[in-house]
């Protein structure tokens, strides 16, 4: 892996959290960070005097190159935040040096320089642009980067309804950058979260802006919750809802099971938040049965959860880290759920069917079983022996 980022006769030593997990080619920056800091080095000035924030830092180059300036840091995953932990420390840059936020968490700073990453979720951009609206001044600029693919017009039509003017520049390495001039007289109302109704029991299902699956059931989960009575009984157990996103799968189960206790983990803040939502809003009463933690995959459960003596995890792995195609996520979802497990304990996987999970759960458990297939997804079962 490449770890040296040399920039304008700088350099930092940048990893990927958790680096042992990740591929050999990949690196904790892209074209777009470079772009961006050249651009923000050679053409903002009076730049030490600015108030900054920076927006979807995927693995803290931003933070770790701007550090000497007290930027906020603002990011919707638990993940990007441990990275830009680690690379901090490893620079030798104070970690204090920068204010950490979630997404949920309101920022009611007034900024002067704000430096975005464009999401490849675009309803997460919307909700972000919507909540700069309140911190703008009549000096703010704006400049985001990306890869030049994820740059469209209708990018740019975000960055024009809810801030002000904006352009764009040239292509470089793939990347682009995007200016905006914000002006101080919008104040759009965010149509987040989204709302949908599931059948049978028709339970009110509520979704931040970034939460997967935001606008209907995802296909995976339907799978799966047709194929509950299928599952090991799960009465009286604990179970944990692994990659929770909305929480569908463990509303499910709390609803079916008097005395179940659920954890939803996931580390997404939104998808985290809108889990509890869905939970109080459908089965308030459950709610001492549950619990909500945002997290990568199981790390340090036993420290945080209040249910330690797990039974079952169910889990609909993502392969997908940032805009990078990966399996890594669903192995140390496997790896920590084996480790945490009561002997006899369950995992239950739903995924598609080209995917090698089979051989990964036998490697893992010394055994698979499949629960349930169809033309896209199978349902496999590993018990911990």
């Amino acid at each position: 892996m490449n770890t040296s980022l040399t920039l304008l006769d700088r350099n930092l030593q940048l990893v990927r959290y958790p680096q042992e997990l990740q591929h050999p080619s990949w690196q904790a920056w892209d074209a777009a960070d470079e772009y961006l800091i050249e651009y923000v080095e050679k053409n903002i000035q009076d730049l030490q005097s600015q108030t900054v924030s920076i927006y979807n830092d995927d693995f803290g180059s931003l933070a770790c190159w701007f550090a000497h300036l007290n930027p906020s840091w603002i990011s919707d995953s638990f993940v990007a935040k441990q990275s830009c932990l680690v690379n901090l420390q490893q620079n030798n840059i104070p970690v204090e040096s920068v204010k950490f936020y979630d997404s949920v968490t309101p920022v009611d700073l007034p900024v002067e320089l704000v430096l975005l990453k464009i999401p490849k979720t675009m309803a997460l951009l919307e909700q972000q642009l919507i909540d700069l609206q309140t911190r703008i001044l009549p000096s703010t600029k704006v400049i985001a980067a990306g890869k030049a693919a994820l740059i469209k017009k209708s990018t740019l039509a975000l960055f024009e309804k809810y801030l002000g003017v904006t352009t764009t520049s040239l292509a470089k390495k793939k990347a682009r950058l995007v200016f905006c001039q914000p002006s101080c007289n919008k104040s759009h109302l965010s149509p987040y979260p989204t709302v949908w109704f599931t059948d049978k029991p028709r339970f009110e299902i509520s979704n931040m802006a970034n939460v997967f699956a935001r606008q209907q059931l995802d296909i995976g989960a339907r799978f799966m919750l047709e194929n509950l009575s299928k599952l090991t009984n799960m009465d009286n157990k604990t179970v944990i809802d692994l990659g929770c996103g909305n929480g569908v799968l463990g509303l499910h189960i709390l609803n079916q099971n008097k005395k179940t206790k659920v954890v939803f983990t996931d580390e997404s803040y939104m998808a985290v938040a809108s889990a509890k939502q869905n939970v109080l809003v459908n089965l308030a009463d459950k709610e001492s049965q549950s619990e909500f933690l945002v997290n990568n995959c199981l790390d340090d459960f036993t420290e945080q959860s209040k249910f330690s003596d797990v039974d079952t995890v169910l889990c609909n792995p993502p392969f997908h880290q940032q805009n990078a195609i990966t399996d890594h996520i669903a192995w140390q979802m496997f790896k920590d759920a084996e480790s945490l497990l009561q002997n006899g304990g369950q995992l239950f996987v739903v995924g598609n069917r080209h995917l090698d999970y089979p051989n990964k759960l036998k490697r893992l458990f010394g055994n698979a079983t499949m629960i349930a297939t169809n033309q896209k997804f199978s349902i496999l079962s590993a018990t911990k022996q």
